[in-house]
């Protein structure tokens, strides 16, 4: 059958209209065939745990992320400013790709079509995530009384870490220039930290180690960087691109072996992960 001119226009129009909604359908590491690209099954690192706030909205894609995350294949990951549906492709593209298979729990605080998109009545949720290679129990979200200029909170599982189970909990503090707001959302943080004698505490706190607002944090646990402490003398390597110490893994009852800060090139944060001792 010939087309009229004006009916393969139309046709041509709709098809581009449909592009335009449904996005391309391929990651941007695809082939151009639409394929995925071939990477190697990999195990997760034991005793390996890392925070990532990964910078939302950016100019990058969940497949990069990814990516990211595979070149150090955590036993425990934290993710802040996260939306479920990027950490849900994340979460695919690990397993897809890397043959990283990991649980999932969600500590939204918010949702925001914004941030996250979704339909305009049910807009993604928004906050931090946390993905472990071994099973989650007792999963709590809980929002600060105060959140500061924009919803924040921390969200805790139990898993194992070190062939033990260890009490692990993820946060976002307020913004910068919010002291009094951060001080308060630590002390909320810092009495739910204290009931175990086994917790790792990562997240973006959105202030240096000396700031008076985390000095409820440090009697109860220690950075895997032995150099950021509150009055040390040592080099505290910086994990934001502004070159301040904002990203920690808190450590209660568990000794670091390794630590290290890893830049990347999507996100204005560092990658922060440590290698802990086992037991």
């Amino acid at each position: 059958m010939v087309l009229g001119r004006g009916t393969r226009l139309l046709a041509g129009a709709m098809t581009a209209v449909w592009m335009v909604l449904v996005g391309p359908s391929a990651p941007s590491g695809a082939s151009s065939d639409g394929s995925l690209p071939v990477a190697a099954d990999r195990d997760v690192v034991p005793n390996r745990v890392m925070t990532w706030n990964i910078c939302n909205p950016c100019e990058s894609g969940a497949v990069d992320r990814a990516a990211e995350i595979a070149t150090f294949a955590p036993q425990v990951i934290g993710l802040q400013e996260a939306c479920v549906g990027d950490v849900e492709r994340i979460r695919d593209y690990l397993e897809s790709l890397y043959g990283l298979d990991y649980h999932v729990e969600y500590g939204s605080v918010l949702r925001s079509w914004g941030r996250c998109g979704g339909a305009p009545w049910n807009p993604g949720g928004y906050g931090e995530a946390i993905l472990s290679a071994a099973p989650m129990t007792d999963h709590v979200a809980v929002e600060y009384p105060d959140g500061g200029s924009e919803d924040r909170g921390y969200m805790a599982v139990t898993t194992m870490v070190g062939g033990r189970p260890v009490r692990v909990f993820n946060t976002h503090l307020a913004e910068r220039r919010q002291e009094t707001v951060r001080a308060e959302q630590v002390g909320v943080l810092a009495a739910e930290v204290a009931r175990y004698d086994r917790a790792i505490v990562i997240g973006d706190f959105n202030a240096v180690p000396d700031a008076p607002e985390l000095s409820e944090m440090w009697p109860l646990a220690t950075d895997m960087d032995p150099q950021c402490r509150p009055l040390s003398t040592g080099i505290c390597e910086p994990t934001t691109d502004w070159q301040s110490k904002f990203d920690y893994v808190f450590l209660r009852g568990i000794v670091p072996l390794e630590h290290h800060v890893q830049p990347s090139p999507y996100s204005d944060h560092h990658i922060v992960y440590s290698d802990l001792a086992p037991g």
